[in-house]
């Protein structure tokens, strides 16, 4: 239990699935994870379109805060809230929420990334922001509501992504911080401002981005003020800090990777499989373009040059599938499933976008496979290893282009995230690669997310530091790469199912 020495941070981290509030214990040499509360989330369909249920998000991460207070009252040292990228909500002139913010899968951006091109070349959006195309970026969103003539942005004065609206409703401090802001293909990262240029040849109104300050645009770390009034009230906390981490919860989590940034790769497995490295700049050239990779933002004004790859999505859409025809398959059953199938059967591209929309998973994997001319796998157990197997090989394509792009080749892979905890990809990553994986810590998200508020605070004196700390903390596991001349023939493989050969 915390003390007057022992601070305690509390971290509030959404994902795509699920929100907790952690309670992060610091002793000086040692960091403790500690579950408050957790609540589930996920999208509403309304007359057709996903939306996220936000003031339900909102209503259990005030009861997270209230429970926190009645356990470790006086002792809170600071609240840092992080949630998944892209999203965002719109406020007018009242500062009041224009409507449910949409889940990024929703519908409404199919066809949008082509109109897009229509009025600026995909090359020239690359130029002025370094970003991945994805058709859930908020840029594409914001096309999409411009191509609908949607009045909320004739009214919208503000524009906050999804963490700083929360934020918002915590402190009433208007602010966007950098690494979420990065993930909206929206900002330029070489000027350090919102690319306006770029929003207004696309029709989309600038006016949602500033205010008399300027972009409110902030890097992690930044004290955003105490909790209201109200919200100190209706928790039973006191007048305790916000602190912006890295709000986007990959940016959180890679800064708790206890890695050396020039020889690894990072891979944040969840839902998403976030690949890449940590650089001191961004990289912006054809290269990037062509291999479709992206510059995100990360701490201490640091890039995350990565891939975002269609990740356990795979898995977990099978699994709800399932559960919805009466089968209910915990993950552990199912990785057994996988690894009693027969291996380097049929493959599926993870990116291939008929993969993105929920529902349906196990016979859309069974139409690629179909439609490749490979055979059909016909068992759950050979869905779930075509996909895990798929997964692997797309790893070993990414680090070969950031082998390239960095000139040097980088021979750990650092798994961290909810995904680490699935050893038979794990060790489908190490043999697919022919790199060394090493797994650890679990819970990234939320640890990056303490640290930088600790940093932040003066707990913890660098992010160096504060890596070192994790790990000692937490356990890592090494898995070494085995049978790789077999993944190497599946990989030529893969590269025809790419599209590469």
């Amino acid at each position: 239990m915390a003390n007057a020495k022992n601070p305690v941070f509390l971290a509030v981290d959404l994902g795509a699935e699920s929100g907790r509030v952690v309670a992060g214990h610091f002793d000086g040499e040692f960091i403790a994870l500690e579950e408050v509360h957790r609540f589930p989330n996920g999208p509403v369909d309304v007359l057709g379109h996903l939306h996220w249920d936000v003031l339900r998000l909102w209503s259990d991460i005030k009861v997270g805060l209230a429970k926190a207070a009645q356990q470790y009252g006086r002792h809170i040292a600071g609240i840092g809230l992080d949630t998944w990228g892209v999203d965002f909500g719109l406020l007018d002139a009242n500062d009041e929420l224009l409507g449910n913010p949409y889940h990024y899968r929703d519908s409404r951006t199919d066809g949008m990334m082509e109109r897009a091109f229509e009025k600026l070349s995909r090359g020239a959006i690359f130029e002025a922001t370094g970003i991945q195309f994805l058709q859930l970026n908020t840029l594409i969103q914001l096309v999409a509501m411009v191509e609908a003539r949607s009045p909320a942005l004739d009214v919208a004065q503000t524009l906050l992504m999804m963490p700083d609206l929360l934020n918002f409703w915590l402190t009433g401090c208007k602010a966007n911080e950098f690494s979420d802001v990065t993930t909206s293909q929206c900002y330029d990262p070489r000027a350090g401002t919102w690319a306006y240029g770029m929003l207004e040849q696309l029709g989309i109104p600038t006016r949602m981005f500033r205010d008399g300050a300027g972009d409110r645009i902030v890097p992690p770390g930044t004290v955003l003020g105490t909790l209201l009034p109200s919200v100190m009230e209706e928790t039973g906390l006191g007048a305790v800090p916000v602190i912006a981490p890295a709000t986007h919860d990959t940016g959180s989590a890679v800064a708790a990777v206890p890695m050396d940034p020039e020889n690894a790769i990072y891979l944040s497995s969840g839902t998403w499989s976030l690949m890449g490295v940590e650089s001191k700049v961004p990289i912006i050239n054809e290269t990037m373009l062509a291999y479709n990779l992206t510059n995100e933002g990360g701490v201490n004004g640091t890039f995350r040059l990565l891939k975002n790859i269609m990740g356990l999505w795979l898995v977990q859409e099978c699994r709800r599938e399932w559960q919805r025809a009466g089968e209910d398959h915990d993950y552990g059953e199912m990785v057994e499933m996988a690894a009693a199938a027969p291996a380097f059967g049929p493959l599926i591209y993870p990116g291939d976008d008929r993969f993105l929309a929920p529902g349906d998973m196990a016979p859309r994997i069974q139409a690629f496979c179909r439609e490749t001319g490979q055979a059909v796998p016909e068992t759950k157990g050979a869905i779930l290893r075509c996909a895990l197997e798929s997964l692997a090989l797309e790893y070993r394509w990414v680090a070969e282009k950031l082998d390239e792009l960095t000139g040097r080749r980088l021979a750990t892979i650092h798994i961290i995230g909810g995904g680490a905890k699935n050893e038979l990809l794990d060790q489908f990553a190490a043999d697919a690669t022919g790199r060394m994986v090493v797994t650890g810590p679990i819970e990234a998200t939320a640890l990056g997310n303490v640290l930088v508020q600790a940093i932040a605070l003066g707990h913890i004196d660098s992010l160096s530091e504060g890596r070192e700390v994790v790990a000692r903390s937490f356990e890592l596991k090494t898995f070494a790469p085995r049978d790789t001349a077999a993944w190497d023939a599946a990989y030529q493989r893969y590269l025809g199912i790419r599209g590469e050969s």
